[in-house]
C-alpha cells in the first residue's frame, strides 16, 4: 500500500484499504457537495471514480467548490477533477462523463459496474432517476437533499428520506419516491431552514428577478455535506 494512505490504513487496516482500491464509485454532480465527496473519495484510496457532469467552472463557482480556481475558469469540472484525482493518487483510475444525468441519458450508465453511487445533483426528475435505477441494479445510492440558501454546517444529518422534516426537496422526494414504491433511501439533509436570498436593489428588475431565482451558498455548508456523504460512502464499502 503507497505510503500516501498510511495515516488512513492506520485506522483502517491493510484489509479494507484493499477495498477501497478495488472499489468503483459513481458521482453524478461534481459541484459544491459532489466535488468535496471526489475529494474525500480519492484521498481515501478509492481505486475507480466515475464522475458525471456537463458543467464548465465559472467565476461564481469559486465561494464554495473545492476545483475552481481563477486558473481554471472556462475547464470542464470532470476534465479538472482528473487531473486533480490523478495528482492526488496516480494509480487511480478515473472515468469522466461530459453530461448531466437526465432520462434521456440514463441508458448511458450500468449501475452493476458501480459499488456505490452518490446523487449530488439538483433536479428532482434526474435524482428520481438515479434512486430507482439504482435499486433495479441493487447497488447502493445516497442522495444529497438541498444545501443551497443555508449557513449552518451543524444541522446535517443522515437518515432515511422518509423520517427527514423541513427539507423542501426532502419532501417532493418522499412523496415521488413513495407514488413508485421505493420504501428507503439514505439521504444527507439539513433541519435549518432555508433563508430567502438578499436582492441587490442596484441592480435592474430583471436581474433582481434571475437573482431571486439562484440560491445562496457558503463556503462551509455544501462541503460539509459532501464530507458527510463521503464518510457513509466509505463505511458502506467497508461493511
Amino acid at each position: 500500500m503507497s505510503e500516501k494512505f498510511s495515516r488512513t490504513k492506520l485506522l483502517l487496516g491493510e484489509n479494507n484499504m484493499e477495498k477501497l482500491h478495488n472499489a468503483r464509485v459513481a458521482i453524478f454532480g461534481v459541484g459544491g457537495v459532489g466535488g468535496y465527496v471526489v475529494e474525500a473519495l480519492a484521498r481515501s484510496g478509492v481505486g475507480e471514480l466515475d464522475l458525471i457532469d456537463n458543467d464548465t467552472i465559472a467565476e461564481s463557482n469559486i465561494n464554495r467548490q473545492i476545483i475552481a480556481t481563477v486558473d481554471k475558469l472556462g475547464m470542464d469540472k470532470v476534465d479538472a477533477f482528473r487531473e486533480r484525482i490523478l495528482s492526488i493518487n496516480p494509480e487511480a483510475k478515473v472515468n469522466i462523463h461530459k453530461t448531466f444525468y437526465l432520462p434521456d441519458t440514463a441508458d448511458q450508465f450500468d449501475f452493476s459496474q458501480y459499488d456505490y453511487v452518490v446523487d449530488a445533483i439538483d433536479t428532482v426528475t434526474g435524482k428520481i432517476g438515479l434512486v430507482m435505477q439504482a435499486k433495479e441494479s441493487n447497488t447502493p445510492i445516497i442522495s444529497s437533499m438541498g444545501a443551497g440558501n443555508k449557513l449552518d454546517p451543524t444541522s446535517f444529518e443522515v437518515t432515511d428520506i422518509y423520517k427527514t422534516s423541513i427539507c423542501p426537496l426532502a419532501k417532493v422526494m418522499r412523496r415521488e419516491l413513495k407514488k413508485r414504491g421505493v420504501k428507503k433511501l439514505k439521504v444527507v439533509y439539513s433541519k435549518e431552514k432555508a433563508m430567502k436570498p438578499l436582492v441587490d436593489n442596484e441592480q435592474d428588475s430583471q436581474d433582481n428577478i434571475r437573482r431571486k431565482q439562484t440560491p445562496g451558498s457558503v463556503a462551509f455548508v455544501p462541503s460539509v455535506a459532501g464530507l458527510i456523504i463521503a464518510s457513509e460512502v466509505i463505511k458502506d464499502l467497508l461493511k
